[in-house]
């Protein structure tokens, strides 16, 4: 068992603005260790953002230029980083949506190339072909990325807790029309329902951090990110962020990390137990 202080960084990220995104990111991740967090989660494509038109042609691979960046502000702050890129496969050509976790040395243990793409985004990103559970010093983390967690994709993140994840991070870019006000529930039960099935079913963590700020270019142009970002555990929910969508901010959150001896055939009884044969309704 491992006790933890988690952040989670609801960054504005402006499209086809890599340079202020890293340099807002940086920010962030040197506030988060002054607050003594051990880990801070940062959002989806923070470097072009989602779907933005420039990362395109001007992705970067990982390892490559920005993931460095966000290798060093690790190191020189001694904290873990889970954040979102839009990386370039040099030996493809071709992009993918995906999250690295960098330990507090700034040695990158995990890259995951997110699996459930949106139809819109099919031309912005590959599907991924990977799903990995890694070893770190507050124990084993599993990564999927924001419509990997959506109703019909839920099988996603049972699959990390079946391979062993104490905890789940999720970076996203959660959107909703220009239109809705911080006087609605910009979400619902949209993510809610899935993260608490998966931490009940586990007994695990799930936390997922979004961005803030307006889409510019690309298929979902107009909508915006508000933040709200989501914390969940084997009681429920742990954090709700607060509505924002013009700047970014940050929550601090302490988590138990801890293996609950839950696996092989015995999942499929622990999913029975909680009554969730029929989770995908």
């Amino acid at each position: 068992m491992k006790k933890i202080k988690v952040a989670l960084g609801q960054l504005l990220v402006e499209g086809g603005e890599p340079y202020r995104n890293l340099e807002r990111a940086r920010e962030l991740i040197v506030s988060s260790n002054k607050e003594g967090c051990d880990l801070i989660l940062l959002p989806e494509c923070l470097d072009y953002g989602w779907t933005h038109p420039s990362g395109l042609q001007e992705a970067k691979p990982i390892e490559g230029e920005f993931s460095n960046m966000l290798c060093e502000y690790a190191k020189v702050n001694k904290i873990n980083v889970c954040a979102g890129l839009t990386e370039k496969d040099v030996k493809t050509n071709k992009n993918y949506n995906s999250a690295i976790f960098i330990n507090r040395s700034g040695l990158i243990l995990n890259k995951y190339r997110k699996i459930n793409i949106l139809e819109k985004a099919f031309n912005f990103y590959e599907v991924g072909q990977k799903l990995e559970v890694i070893n770190t010093e507050f124990g084993k983390v599993g990564i999927n990325i924001c419509s990997d967690n959506y109703f019909d994709a839920i099988d996603i993140g049972i699959v990390l807790g079946r391979m062993g994840a104490e905890l789940i991070l999720c970076p996203s870019s959660w959107t909703v029309d220009y239109n809705v006000t911080e006087e609605e529930d910009p979400y619902k039960d949209k993510w809610i329902s899935q993260f608490e099935k998966i931490s009940k079913i586990f007994g695990i963590p799930v936390i997922s951090t979004t961005s803030v700020g307006y889409i510019v270019g690309g298929p979902f142009e107009g909508k915006k990110m508000v933040g709200c970002s989501v914390a969940t555990d084997k009681k429920g929910i742990i954090t709700r962020g607060k509505f924002n969508e013009f700047s970014s901010d940050l929550i601090f959150i302490n988590i138990t990390v801890e293996n609950n001896g839950i696996k092989g055939t015995q999942v499929g009884s622990k999913i029975s137990e909680k009554g969730y044969l029929n989770w995908k309704k």
